[in-house]
């Protein structure tokens, strides 16, 4: 068993044993990761292969897109990723609904409220806002951009440049190759697309041949480097529900360094510029056991004896923002269902000013473990996401925190219960992120609880 897992097993059969049972929970899933470590040693779960009928599926997005509406679930049934998750984890749709979100704010609530939504790049959506994006380049000559695919991951298809010509032969060459990504057109899957995306290119463009869409993003040029090092987090969120807004955060996460130390001077090394695991391995001189990641409690812990708590409260607290603000945007567009959920993983750059910016939000964050310290992480958070699923049904719903989750929105901002307002007055919202994560005695003293309501009860 794993470090999370052992000595809760036995807590979690009794808990179970102790309540009106439900039948076995039949599971599924087609990833061969720490994933499915999880789920083969969780009590009360039985793995289901082929066409077998199923209670939990963790599925990947290509079977969401061909199977999901026809499929029947019952009340009871979950599965891993909304209907059209990609409003938020497609590099070009994302921006697109932040973009909309921070209008929205500004005529609603005025500049300051729709100014915390500045926390991503200026980015263009290529090709079709092609000639906004030239406009834009020849008003800040000699910046770097950054151009990365809309749907792909792990660093693929991304470049650095600095020129114009570089974006023209881009252009050149790309044009007539196929969407090579499974999660490229998911307007096919979703006839209401057009409706919240306006997917209409120039004149002098409709008549080319397909492009594969990319979105231009100005480079953050000056990240905050530790060892001359640059480095991103990724920080776990997990969201319930949409309609209303429920989302837990996760304490632990990490941050990723390259491997090499920064530089402008060479923007065709990628070994510099993408913190991805999958690029920074294949790296002549990555150390396999010692990884490029640094958990976030340790990465906390420095950025405190650097710039003090306060500085450090104020960082995390701009990143929550990051959090809710990008899930409020997509809020009235994602389908929201209540058999799904979602384990997002954020992307997030911190500069030498210590203001965070948004880089991404992943679907399918990486489950496979690069470290035995990143097993134990990614195990232990897969524990409790299923515990925060609950599809033993032994939680109240009245809960703040479930393990390593921390509630933190709940149809409005969710408040700490313990400890004084910060200096404004305002009470401070239920986030630990990068603090200690002492989940399995949180998970005794809630299980245990809940073993107590019920004897009562009954």
């Amino acid at each position: 068993a794993s470090p999370c897992a052992s000595g809760l097993c036995g807590m979690y059969s009794a808990a179970l044993s102790c309540r009106e049972q439900r039948a076995l929970i039949r599971f599924k899933t087609t990833l061969m990761n720490t994933l499915m470590d999880v789920l083969r040693r969780r009590p009360g779960w039985v793995e289901v292969k082929d066409e077998g009928e199923w209670d939990f599926y963790w599925c990947d997005v290509s079977w969401l897109r061909e199977n999901f509406d026809h499929t029947y679930m019952d009340e009871h049934v979950r599965i891993s990723h909304f209907r059209n998750h990609y409003e938020l984890t497609r590099k070009n749709y994302m921006v697109k609904n932040l973009k909309r979100f921070r209008k929205q704010l500004e005529r609603e609530a005025g500049k300051a409220e729709a100014a915390k939504c500045d926390f991503f790049p200026k980015t263009f959506e290529m090709p079709c806002e092609y000639h906004l994006f030239v406009e834009e380049f020849r008003k800040n000559p000699g910046i770097t951009w950054i151009m990365k695919p809309v749907a792909r991951s792990q660093g693929k298809g991304i470049f650095l440049f600095r020129k114009l010509k570089d974006i023209m032969d881009w252009r050149k060459g790309t044009a007539s190759k196929k969407l090579p990504s499974l999660e490229a057109q998911p307007a096919r899957a979703n006839t209401n697309l057009s409706s919240s995306h306006d997917t209409r290119c120039s004149d002098d463009q409709k008549d080319e041949l397909p492009v594969e869409n990319y979105v231009a993003q100005r480079y953050i040029e000056n990240p905050y480097l530790i060892g001359g090092r640059k480095f991103d987090l990724r920080v776990y969120v997990l969201v319930m529900s949409y309609i209303p807004l429920r989302a837990w955060l996760y304490r632990d996460g990490f941050a990723r360094f390259s491997n090499t130390r920064f530089t402008l001077t060479s923007i065709d090394d990628h070994y510099v510029h993408l913190t991805n695991v999958a690029v920074q391995k294949t790296s002549p001189d990555y150390h396999p056991k010692k990884g490029c990641k640094w958990m976030l409690q340790r990465f906390r812990q420095y950025l405190a004896s650097k710039h003090g708590p306060e500085a450090v409260e104020r960082l995390f607290r701009d990143i929550d923002n990051i959090f809710i603000k990008s899930l409020q945007s997509v809020q009235k567009v994602i389908i929201s269902d209540k058999h799904c959920f979602e384990l997002y993983g954020y992307d997030i750059l911190i500069d030498q000013d210590l203001k965070p910016w948004l880089l991404e939000v992943n679907a399918s964050p990486s489950l496979t473990a690069s470290s035995q310290e990143d097993y134990e992480l990614k195990t232990c958070l897969l524990e409790d996401t299923l515990h925060v699923v609950d599809m033993e049904a032994r939680l109240t719903g009245r809960e703040k925190r479930v393990g390593g989750f921390d509630l933190m929105w709940n149809d409005g901002p969710v408040s700490r219960e313990e400890g004084p307002p910060d200096l404004s007055g305002n009470s401070v919202t239920n986030t630990h992120l990068g603090c200690i994560n002492d989940r399995k005695k949180q998970l005794r003293q809630l299980f245990r609880s809940l073993q107590m309501q019920k004897k009562i009860s009954s």
